[in-house]
């Protein structure tokens, strides 16, 4: 026997399977891994100009989770609305490759090298962290 959400039930009958929601194939996996990519490389450009127009005030906290709330629900939409782990780690790691896209955009903006744009100093470290955090835990939730 084996339990099921609506009592024991022999395991041919039972069939569990997961809900097709969670059903993720390697082609779903493709899709998501390129339009992730490309809204991490639209997404990272918006990013890095909206810094360098305002370098007085960083909207990090503001940009981060708006970026990952687009890269999520593009994403999601993409393939279909399906969730899974997979996909949330996919979502993920492109909000970071957008963060890092935009350091580097707000730098060739700006005049200045790659390395000058880092944030370094241990507050602004710690800022961007928490705002890298906010968005990334934005896209996840979308797609998980």
């Amino acid at each position: 026997m084996v339990q099921t959400p609506v009592g024991a039930r022999c395991p041919d009958c039972a069939k569990l399977y997961k809900l097709p929601t969670y059903r993720v194939s390697t082609r779903y996996y493709l899709i998501a891994g390129g339009i992730a990519l490309g809204m991490a490389f639209a997404c990272g450009a918006a990013w890095g100009a909206i810094e360098w127009i305002t370098p007085f005030f960083s909207l990090n906290l503001l940009l981060a989770p708006g970026a990952g709330f687009a890269i999520g629900e593009v994403v999601s939409l993409s393939v279909n609305r399906k969730r899974g782990t997979g996909l949330a780690v996919v979502g993920g790691t492109a909000l970071g490759v957008s963060y890092i896209l935009s350091l580097w955009v707000a730098s060739l903006l700006s005049g200045i090298s790659f390395c000058q744009a880092l944030p370094l100093a241990s507050f602004n470290t710690i800022y961007h962290l928490i705002a890298l955090g906010f968005g990334i835990f934005i896209a996840v939730s979308r797609l998980r």
